[in-house]
């Protein structure tokens, strides 16, 4: 039976450590803060906004939102963007992706400040992530995998690797990220020849298909470390990673759950980013 990397431990190491920085930055008079830019009112958009006040509010990290129609123009976004660039009392920013498709995205990404880019979508960012420099910040997502990794003790130096999945939100940022830990990876994609064999070889896996339960016990065996950034919907309507995990729990050693693995260290990555702009820009 594998054990489950459970990430609620993940985050209440990673909120006491956030908040001891909110603390100390109060203390010169610095209020760490959050600017959420929405276009439109999509389910997924409001619930994932929902979590990221909540913790915001746990965590005395203050948030604004600034909300646009779902037909603004472009226009009325660069001037958002531009807004809370200029805006000295807030550190991160936060834009909700996709754009509706009359919105030029690459142009907005573009616009925003890197040094407020906490959620990595920024080329500056990027590049911060594969020069293994502090510029900007790393995508949430990837980052959360790395703090599991860490909680849990897990050293990636030496060991084989294998992402599943080559996008730039988890994909390539993640396989950035383990070799700075010093693994050997290797990145997998839809065009990888015999996928399992590959995978199978790994010491840790991260899968990031955006496929259901497409990971399953053909490409595992004992001793593995996986980590499921999957976040789906399944036949039942019950929420599902890219790895099967009933197929897979009996053989690895260990696995992360979904829901409450990757996702839910998540949301405190992203308020920790917040706070450690608000130390950078205050240091």
């Amino acid at each position: 039976m594998a054990k489950q990397l459970l990430g609620k431990e993940v985050v209440a190491a990673l909120n006491e450590r956030i908040m001891a920085g909110v603390a100390e930055l109060k203390e010169k008079g610095v209020t760490p803060a959050l600017g959420i830019v929405r276009v439109g009112e999509r389910e997924d958009d409001l619930s994932y906004e929902r979590g990221a006040t909540k913790r915001c509010e746990k965590l005395g990290v203050a948030f604004e939102k600034f909300v646009l129609p779902a037909d603004c123009t472009q226009e009325d976004l660069m001037k958002t963007i531009d807004e809370v660039n200029k805006n000295d009392r807030i550190h991160g920013v936060l834009i909700f992706r996709p754009l509706p498709k009359h919105l030029d995205e690459a142009a907005v990404i573009k616009a925003l400040d890197p040094e407020k880019d906490v959620d990595g979508i920024t080329d500056g960012s990027m590049v911060g992530v594969f020069a293994g420099t502090n510029q900007g910040f790393p995508p949430c997502t990837p980052q959360a995998c790395m703090e599991i990794l860490d909680h849990y003790g897990i050293d990636c130096t030496g060991k084989k690797a294998v992402v599943v999945g080559r996008s730039l939100v988890v994909g390539k940022p993640a396989a950035m990220m383990l070799i700075k830990k010093n693994a050997t990876v290797t990145v997998c994609h839809t065009r990888t020849v015999d996928m399992p064999s590959v995978v199978k070889e790994a010491d840790i896996v991260v899968v990031a298909a955006g496929r259901a339960g497409v990971v399953d016990d053909t490409y595992l065996r004992e001793g593995q470390i996986v980590i499921d950034v999957g976040i789906n919907v399944n036949a039942e309507g019950k929420l599902c990673g890219d790895v099967d995990y009933a197929k897979a729990e009996p053989v690895v050693e260990a696995i992360t759950p979904v829901p409450g693995g990757v996702g839910s260290v998540t949301t405190s990555v992203l308020v920790g980013h917040v706070v450690e702009a608000a130390r950078r820009k205050n240091g």
